[in-house]
């Protein structure tokens, strides 16, 4: 068990401390890259959607369930998220692949270095 000094100090020298926080219980988390979230071009639709693709993307593999479900897990419209969408892909964060009429389509998420500002 911490010290009680110990625990005033950490929180002291930390704006944020979480308690009772268990990922793994609490369902993961998900991890998206700084340079995105401090990306001043991009919406905050867009960086959640984003944040959400990650998220079905490493925790099932593969899986995109669709703009309205997605919509409806993040509290928002699917023409909402649907604009969030094509942002990502004009500022290359992401590329559509489509695959044919009755085909769902690819959703490749890509991780931008640099300066590069995407297709124009």
């Amino acid at each position: 068990m911490d010290k009680l000094s110990d625990i005033a100090r950490f929180q002291e020298q930390h704006n944020i401390v979480l308690q009772g926080f268990d990922p793994i219980s609490a369902g993961g988390f998900t991890q998206i890259p700084n340079y995105l979230l401090n990306n001043k071009d991009l919406t905050n639709n867009a960086k959640v959607v984003y944040a959400k693709l990650l998220s079905y993307a490493w925790h099932n593999n593969h899986v995109f369930p669709g703009q309205e479900r997605m919509a409806e897990e993040i509290g928002s419209s699917k023409s909402t998220v649907g604009r969030a969408v094509q942002e990502l892909e004009e500022q290359g964060w992401l590329e559509i692949q489509r695959r044919g009429q009755g085909k769902t389509n690819l959703y490749v998420l890509k991780y931008k270095v640099g300066s590069h500002t995407g297709k124009k």
